[in-house]
């Protein structure tokens, strides 16, 4: 846990007791960890599949993006949230 704060430090420039959630995934995709800080102590969850792997974001330049709850929590429950597929409208009712 004081690895991954000193890693959001270092690496990518931001305070890790600002309240803010920081994801960070295994090598092989299928643990992922959440630090944050409660303004008590810092926190940590950390979630591994027994099937698959997380849907990661794509990033390009800066090592970070900023999700939604929704999605966040999609991505906890091992579900594709990065481009979900549309639901038809009904063209008739009844």
């Amino acid at each position: 846990m004081v690895g991954l704060a000193m890693l959001v430090q270092l690496s990518l420039g931001e305070d890790p007791f600002d309240g803010a959630v920081f994801a960070f995934r295994g090598r092989r995709a299928g643990l992922i960890k959440l630090i944050w800080h409660d303004g008590v102590g810092l926190c940590m969850l950390s979630k591994r599949l027994e099937h698959g792997q997380f849907a990661w974001p794509s990033t390009q330049t800066t090592g970070r993006i900023a999700l939604s709850s929704a999605q966040l929590a999609a991505l906890l429950d091992g579900c594709e949230w990065r481009a979900p597929v549309p639901r038809r409208r009904p063209e008739l009712a009844g």
